[in-house]
């Protein structure tokens, strides 16, 4: 099967032209101006961005969470995602303690083969960390997975201590690997969650007021100081304060290889929205929890100087109804986490590059490019160039879309955007040389996405 798009203007993460581009099979073969090439379909991209597939590297599909399970699986999600331009995801496979992390990737590849509509990778989760699990993230690192999630909060379900952190860091010192940090003082929160709700403050609010930024920010800097220790760079994952921005910024301007993504939750929505009457404040219960309306210029800042790498969107949906409500009368029972994986693109496009405040080059390094490269998948991903898998997205930078829960084609009941008016919408798009979305409509099939082994730093 050949494609050729015409008449669009190539955007990559350091480019932008006025191009054709010709797809062999699954990879892109040639570009030029004009082609003149035989093809068995030719999309006509005139007006439009071609743009590489989006990459979304923080993403739990069908994931189990406070006695309920994230409301979109592997086919749901990642067509869903698709319909917003992510054409690859990176989800994460949990070790839960006593397991192998051999059992809970083979888990996870269980859950996604044969229902993910496009190519996915793993994280591994490690929660127990034994001298055989150091083995064994050896072993995974040679598997293609070469990223490891560790948590400094959730006591007693996913948090580590300092040394086994601390190990773990030195161990990817040797295997080339890299750990992924979700930076909040799980002990102080803790004690905060214990002492509201035996005060009887039980509403959706407390769930940010007991996670004040100063704890992510003192878990990002101690983070940062452990791997700097071990000599080898570390990831931060969903950054929402300013105070942890502050971390990152400062170990950056030493020249420590200190990487952070934020999500578009935290660079659209704020604290105000946990004050919604009733229990909507439910809606937004996430961790880290949105931060005051004022920290979202910190963080657009922080993506146009780069002291922030990564927008990805740490989708985790559960409905509100029958799944939220399981916190009704305490907020520490709420499944933590919210629905984007659709939303992504359009939200930064339309925040960032047509509000200004980003350019179009940056749109595509925060979207694609950087999660590509920070992560082993490029120059296989994230870019458009000969040898690249053809996974293009045509994207209208004029056309608008009204984000709804109506709308969406995620599984779950609510939007967190409801009703927000974006300009900048996907309109085509193909994965490894398929076209997967067409005038709104899913063209591909569940289970054609492959799964991707990631190469080390």
């Amino acid at each position: 099967m050949t494609l050729l798009v015409t008449g669009g203007t190539v955007v990559t993460a350091t480019d932008q032209y006025r191009g054709d581009v010709f797809v062999d099979g699954e990879k892109v073969a040639v570009i030029g101006s004009s082609l003149n090439i035989a093809a068995d379909r030719v999309i006509d991209a005139a007006g439009k961005y071609v743009l590489p597939g989006g990459i979304d590297v923080h993403t739990h599909l069908d994931m189990p969470f406070g006695g309920t399970t994230s409301a979109d699986d592997f086919e749901s999600g990642t067509i869903a995602a698709a319909h917003g331009g992510t054409t690859t995801i990176v989800d994460f496979a949990i070790q839960y303690k006593g397991q192998t992390l051999h059992h809970a990737w083979e888990t996870w590849m269980q859950k996604a083969q044969g229902k993910a509509a496009i190519d996915y990778g793993f994280h591994m989760i490690i929660t127990d960390l034994s001298d055989q699990v150091e083995q064994e993230m050896d072993a995974l690192v040679g598997e293609g997975i070469t990223s490891f999630k560790l948590f400094m909060a959730y006591p007693g379900v996913f948090m580590l201590d300092d040394g086994s952190i601390f190990r773990a860091l030195l161990r990817t010192g040797k295997n080339g690997g890299t750990i992924c940090m979700h930076a909040e003082n799980g002990g102080v929160i803790d004690v905060l969650v214990k002492r509201a709700l035996a005060e009887g403050r039980t509403a959706p609010k407390y769930h940010a007021l007991t996670r004040p930024a100063r704890a992510e920010a003192e878990a990002t800097s101690r983070a940062i100081a452990l791997a700097e220790m071990a000599d080898v760079p570390i990831y931060i994952v969903h950054l929402s304060a300013a105070e942890a921005l502050e971390m990152v910024t400062e170990a950056r301007d030493r020249g420590l290889p200190a990487y952070a993504e934020t999500c578009p939750q935290y660079l659209f929505l704020s604290y105000d929205n946990y004050e919604e009457p009733g229990f909507d404040g439910a809606k937004y219960v996430m961790s880290p929890p949105l931060r005051p309306k004022e920290t979202q210029a910190r963080l657009w800042r922080g993506l146009a100087f780069n002291d922030l790498q990564v927008v990805s969107t740490d989708h985790c949906p559960f409905c509100m109804k029958e799944q939220k409500t399981l916190g009704t009368d305490d907020f520490s029972k709420i499944p933590n986490g919210a629905p984007g994986i659709e939303t992504r693109m359009s939200l930064v496009y339309d925040g960032g590059v047509h509000a200004g405040r980003i350019s179009l080059n940056r749109f595509v390094e925060l979207t694609s490019t950087a999660p590509a490269k920070i992560f082993g998948l490029f120059p296989r991903k994230g870019t458009i160039a000969p040898g690249s898998d053809a996974d293009i997205v045509i994207f209208d930078p004029n056309k608008q879309l009204t984000l709804s829960a109506k709308t969406h084609h995620m599984r779950v009941d609510y939007n967190p955007y409801e009703g927000r008016r974006v300009t900048g919408v996907t309109e085509t798009v193909i994965s490894r040389g398929r076209v997967i979305i067409e005038n709104g409509t899913f063209t591909g099939r569940a289970g054609s996405g492959t799964f991707l082994r990631r190469s080390t730093r």
